[in-house]
């Protein structure tokens, strides 16, 4: 498969643009997807040990990717303990 896909680009140079891009945009995509099983408090991969991933977080934890004028440093504990 990959023998055609390079003939294509052989006789086709302008679609090399178009490979590029694709597969850019798909390798960001699958990261992203990564990154949210593995770092989002949402979802929970162990329920015996940790059933309830969100109730560990400190406020000075930034789990988003991307805040606008938040400083996570200066935030204070507003919730109980369980």
């Amino acid at each position: 498969m990959l023998g055609v896909v390079a003939k294509q680009l052989k006789s086709h140079p302008a679609l090399i643009p178009l490979f590029i891009f694709i597969g850019g945009g798909a390798t960001m995509s699958m990261m992203y997807l990564g990154r949210l099983a593995l770092k989002n408090p949402d979802v929970s991969w162990d329920r015996k040990n940790n059933p309830e991933p969100w109730n560990n977080l400190q406020p000075q934890q930034q789990y988003k990717l991307f805040t606008v004028n938040m400083d996570y440093s200066k935030l204070k504990k507003d919730r109980p303990d369980f």
